[in-house]
């Protein structure tokens, strides 16, 4: 039985338990991750070595330096998509190495 006979879905549970936790960085790291992956695509991911968000800035390292150039001529237009995908302003800045 829901509490003070409200009913709740398992989302807004879920979500109030990461927050009162304080889980939502850890699981906002998570999420970059994935979002990078599936946004970019296999082809891109094969040379994406580590994914790092720190505080707002997304730290991505790449295994060829021809792949980071040519991403970097759309690092605004891969952070709108990132934080899109995302739901929420994740990323302000890309950093690829």
């Amino acid at each position: 039985m829901a509490r003070n006979n409200e009913e709740q879905n398992i989302s807004d549970v879920l979500k109030a338990f990461v927050k009162k936790n304080k889980l939502e960085k850890g699981l906002n790291k998570v999420n970059v991750k994935d979002v990078w992956n599936a946004q970019m695509g296999p082809a891109i991911a094969k040379y994406t070595t580590q994914i790092e968000l720190k505080g707002k800035t997304l730290f991505v390292a790449l295994s060829s330096s021809v792949l980071r150039e040519e991403l970097s001529y759309g690092k605004s237009k891969i952070i709108k998509m990132m934080n899109e995908e995302l739901g929420e302003e994740l990323v302000d800045k890309l950093v690829l190495r």
